[in-house]
Order: structure tokens, then C-alpha cells, then sequence
């Protein structure tokens, strides 16, 4: 593949434009082009039940969910595709029907019959997986892109004949070995085995297709869609299909919303995505109104900010292709080190800083640790060359951030003053240069969790501050799961939850909150709860630990991604997983409340 330094996804990384596409047509539904960004979900139900479908489905429609995905995991269970849709018809609901489809393509033949859309994975719908590891000849290489080949040109000839779109969707959990051997569990990775797909469609004429190139980590997803859309722009105009996002495994509650907003919010913030899910281990109404209020923060914050055009752009400061996080010299603010890799501390103001101190012993991992009216800080305007100049010729380091008020949005404003500011210099992310905080939580939280989450998976940022949201106890809350869902900070237990599908083969909601109950002490401990096999190890590959549905009411339990525990009774599977972690020393016992 091209070397990522010749590659480009954004033409203007100081100013938003939304990335031009050809429109991918799902039934009556139009993705790209002139089109609004699409929400979308997955249905939860059994897909054997008919019934159960139809009403979530059209629950799902009447909240503003545009197009609806239900799995199909074989043949036989995706002939009752025919009865959800004719059930959904028959209500008077003409909301899009996608086919989810993994390792089983007479499933996706069958599908593509009755649904306006089939998502493939290329990672597994013919190719091996297996976790493999061997050395592939040209001549073998070339013998299993033959047998994939075999098996998907058929598809794409019934998407062709029956006017049906496909989502060419890469997970980085689930690339297949030959893939895994020769390009790395990596974007890279990712990124060929899309485009293997797509050069097959396009041989047979078949355009109505889009990507996506979803991953648990939102760095990992950051960097493959850029990666993605760069080779697209490589390829050439006629190569600009439209492209889902969702970040695979985001979870519940804020973190799930803040890791969502971290992945999808920082693409759609550079024009990438023309289609979004956002998957949370909920019930899946609850996401469509994440979603949308997702959409609408980033389209808001662009309107509404100055467009930062410059007729001679820097050169940005950091590799959009690679995480490495901003050189800087250590500075001591107030007795706490900041730059040059140390933690990223979390800043307040003095009005909050006084609102929690009689409370400070009871706010446990979310205490403010800086008051920014107490410390030294230089707050100018990037655009102001004098400005940074003045602050670059500075002997001593100094803690630089953006002057509230500036009217370019967050993003653009950091990575501006990151390319011209001294790399000794460490910086102060904000998530609003307007601090009167008159949003409501959720989109304070979206906003920040964009913003900053953004800045700091490309490693600009050196310690953080959320003033758009007023309630002091929620925006240290804000600040700290910012860093952790970024994983720049970890300190509490992570989980990598998925959302609930048809292939669940537990309560996931349930598990989830018992899994949480046993092991929520156990800092920088990575717990991956999965509901099936389907993205399970290969989503785990960042996961200490790993809980997965192998049968009903049977769990197998993970050390990474390596099956150690098998067919484990669910209602012992929790306790079993507290014993695997202590057997690897990874455990300590919850500390006795005061």
C-alpha cells in the first residue's frame, strides 16, 4: 500500500468541508452526496422472531432511526427476513431493512432477496479465521483471494439485479488470517481487506456500496477511516463511495456515549461520515437519540464557528496515521508535572474547585486536581502570530491554551497552535472557548467528549478542562472518562462492551452490570464482554480479559484473545471469570468504604 506520508484525507485539516461523495441508494433512503448524515440501529430481537422484530423495528422508525439492521446467521434463519419485512411494510413503515451477514454467504443469498441492504465482513464471510499464524506464498495468497472471490461475485451479481446496496464493513476484531499474516492486525490491515471487496464489486459494474471500518479502540477507528479515505482519494474521484462509522463495542452509560463521540464525533468533525450507528449495550432506542444529538453537535459547532482558512497552512504536528503523542518539556503547575508524557491532569475553575471542596473526600477518582484562575497560563489566539511567536521565544516552559472566546472551533484552533507553537511548550485542551454552559448534559458531554477526545488521539493535549458543562461533580466526570475512553489516563477498570444483537447469547445489560459489580475496583483492568464469537477475540485483542457468549447459556472465558475456559454454566461464568483473574495475579481486593 502507499506510504501513509503521501496520503491525504482532508484537504483542509483548519477547516471543516464535508468529504464529497456519489449518493449509495438503501430502498428509499439516500447515503452521501447532498444527503443529511443517516442514523442508524440494529435490532436486538431474535431474528427468528418475526414478531418481536416487526415492533422493534417500527419502535425504532417512530424515534427517527432511518435504517434498521438485523442479523442473519444462517440460511434457514434468514428466509424469516421475508416475514419482518412484510410485517414492517404492513404497518405502513417503509424504514430500510440491512441484512448483518458473518462467515455464512448462502445466509447473505438468501437475505439479499428480501432486504434493501446485505453488511458483509470481509474479515469473515469466505476467508479463514481461525487466528492462524503462517507464512502465505504468493501462490497460496493468490489460491484464498480465488476462493473469496468465488464466493462473493455471486452477491454482488443479486445487489446488481435487484437494486440492493452493500456495506462493505471491516471490523479490526475479525480480519481473516490471510489478511492478519500478511498486513498485521492493524489499519493497514483493515484497509486492504475493504478494498479486496470493493475491486470486485467495481469489476462487475456494482457501485451502491459504502464502508466502514469499525474497531472498539477509538484510535485504531480514527486512524483507519482516515486511512480508508486516504487511498479512496488515492484511487481516484470515481473511488468516492460513502462511508458508515461506529465505533464496535462502545459500551453503556457515559462511557459509551463518550467513546462514541471520541470516534464518530472527531470523523464527522473532518467531513468523514455519511451514515452513523452509535452501539451501546442498551435497549437500541436508546441510541438513536445519541446519535442524532451527535450530528447535530458537531453540524452546530461548525455553523457556528469562524472558518479558520489560511492561505499558507502549517504543516500539521502530528502523523493522523499513527498515534504518538506531542513532545513537550516537563513543567511543574502547582506542584503537579504536565508535559512530557507525564499523566494529563484535569484542570477546573475556582467557582467549582469551591463548589466541591467540602466534598473532596467523597468524589473518589474525580477530584479536580488544578484551579486555572491559580495558575500561570498563556491564553491567546492562534491566528495571532505575534502571539505565539512572542511565547515561542520564551526561555522557560510554558502552559499554552486558546483564549475563550476565539471564535474557531476546538479542533481546528488546537491543531493550529500545536503546529506553530514550540514543541517544549505543553498545552491545555478546552472543549468550548465559551464557558456558559447552556446545553443540556448530553450534548455538554458529546461536545467535550468530540473535542477533546479528538485532540488527544492524535497527542496534542497535556491536561484538560470541561467548562461547557456548569455542574462541577459532572464535569470532572466528563474530563476523567474523556481520558480514559482516549486512553490517555486509565484509572478505573475498562470494559469493551458490545450492543446487544440477535446473535446475543445472553443478557448482555444484565451480564454487563454484574461483570461491573465484581470488578469495578480492579484499575487498569480491560474486561471485553461479548455477546458471541462474531467480533469476540478479535475485539478482545486490547482486553486483559474476555467474557463470551458460546453457547446458550454457556460462556467461554479469554486471557487476550486466547480461549481458556470453555462451555462454562452462565449463572457460575461471573465468578469463574474473578478466579481466571486472580490465577493471572491482575487482582486485589475493593477497598472497605470509610
Amino acid at each position: 500500500m502507499t506510504s501513509t506520508q503521501a496520503l491525504r484525507y482532508c484537504p483542509d485539516l483548519y477547516h471543516y468541508q464535508r468529504r464529497e461523495t456519489r449518493v449509495c441508494m438503501v430502498g428509499n433512503i439516500g447515503i452521501g452526496g447532498s444527503n443529511p448524515i443517516r442514523v442508524q440501529s440494529m435490532l436486538t430481537s431474535d431474528t427468528r422472531d418475526a414478531e418481536a422484530c416487526v415492533k422493534e423495528a417500527l419502535e425504532l422508525a417512530a424515534v427517527g432511526c432511518e435504517i434498521v439492521r438485523v442479523t442473519a446467521q444462517t440460511r434457514v434463519i434468514a428466509e424469516n427476513l421475508q416475514h419482518i419485512r412484510d410485517g414492517i411494510r404492513a404497518a405502513g413503515c417503509d424504514v430500510p431493512l440491512v441484512a448483518d451477514i458473518h462467515f455464512k454467504p448462502d445466509a447473505a443469498m438468501e437475505a439479499v432477496k428480501w432486504v434493501e441492504k446485505v453488511r458483509v465482513n470481509p474479515g469473515n464471510y469466505a476467508d479463514k479465521k481461525k487466528f492462524a499464524v503462517k507464512e502465505y506464498t504468493d501462490a497460496e495468497y493468490a489460491e484464498e483471494v480465488a476462493y473469496m472471490e468465488e464466493q462473493f461475485v455471486p452477491l454482488v451479481q443479486q445487489c446488481k439485479a435487484l437494486n440492493r446496496a452493500m456495506r462493505i464493513g471491516t471490523n479490526h476484531g475479525s480480519l481473516s488470517d490471510r489478511i492478519m499474516n500478511r498486513h498485521g492486525d492493524t489499519p493497514h490491515g483493515m484497509v486492504e481487506s475493504a478494498l479486496e471487496f470493493a475491486r470486485i464489486a467495481r469489476a462487475h459494474d456494482f457501485h451502491n456500496f459504502l464502508f466502514s471500518m469499525k474497531a472498539s479502540n477509538p484510535k485504531v477507528m480514527i486512524e483507519a477511516y482516515r486511512l480508508l479515505v486516504a487511498h479512496l482519494n488515492a484511487l481516484g474521484s470515481d473511488w468516492n463511495y460513502p462511508i458508515h462509522l461506529g465505533v464496535t463495542e462502545a459500551g453503556d452509560g457515559e462511557d459509551g456515549r463518550i467513546k462514541s463521540a471520541i470516534g464518530i464525533g472527531s470523523l464527522l468533525a473532518d467531513g468523514i461520515g455519511d451514515t452513523i450507528r452509535v452501539s451501546l449495550t442498551e435497549d437500541a432506542i436508546h441510541e438513536i437519540p445519541v446519535a442524532r444529538a451527535l450530528v447535530a453537535s458537531v453540524q452546530k459547532q461548525m455553523e457556528s464557528a469562524q472558518p479558520s482558512v489560511i492561505s499558507q497552512p502549517p504543516p500539521i504536528s502530528y502523523d493522523p496515521f499513527s498515534y504518538s503523542r506531542r513532545a513537550t518539556d516537563r513543567l511543574d503547575v502547582n506542584g503537579i508535572d504536565c508535559g512530557q508524557g507525564a499523566t494529563v491532569p484535569v484542570f477546573t475553575s475556582r467557582a467549582k474547585w469551591d463548589a466541591v471542596a467540602h466534598k473532596m473526600d467523597k468524589l473518589g477518582d474525580y477530584k479536580p486536581e488544578i484551579v486555572i484562575e491559580d495558575t500561570p497560563i498563556i491564553a491567546l489566539d492562534p491566528r495571532d502570530d505575534a502571539a505565539v511567536q512572542s511565547v515561542n521565544a520564551e526561555a522557560e516552559v510554558k502552559l499554552v491554551t486558546i483564549a475563550d472566546g476565539t471564535a474557531l472551533h476546538p479542533i481546528h484552533a488546537y491543531r493550529l497552535l500545536a503546529a506553530k507553537l514550540d514543541a517544549k511548550h505543553p498545552i491545555l485542551l478546552k472543549d468550548t472557548f465559551d464557558s456558559t454552559g447552556n446545553e443540556d448534559f448530553l450534548n455538554n458531554l458529546l461536545r467535550a467528549a468530540t473535542n477533546i477526545g479528538s485532540l488527544l488521539c492524535d497527542g496534542i493535549g497535556d491536561a484538560v478542562i470541561v467548562q461547557g458543562e456548569s455542574s462541577p461533580g459532572q464535569s470532572l466526570r466528563i474530563s476523567y472518562n474523556i481520558l480514559q475512553a482516549a486512553g490517555v489516563r486509565i484509572f478505573k477498570t475498562d470494559y469493551v462492551a458490545c450492543p446487544s444483537c440477535g446473535r446475543t447469547l445472553f443478557n448482555l445489560q444484565q451480564t454487563t452490570q454484574k461483570i461491573r459489580e465484581a470488578t469495578g475496583h480492579l484499575k487498569g483492568v480491560r474486561i471485553a464482554v461479548m455477546g458471541c464469537i462474531v467480533n469476540g477475540p478479535g475485539e478482545m485483542a486490547d482486553a486483559d480479559f474476555g467474557y463470551v457468549g458460546g453457547a446458550p447459556s454457556k460462556i467461554n472465558l479469554y486471557v487476550g484473545k486466547t480461549a481458556v475456559k470453555f462451555n462454562i454454566p452462565e449463572e457460575e461464568a461471573v465468578e469463574r471469570l474473578v478466579d481466571l483473574i486472580k490465577e493471572h495475579g491482575r487482582w486485589f481486593d475493593a477497598p472497605i468504604p470509610a
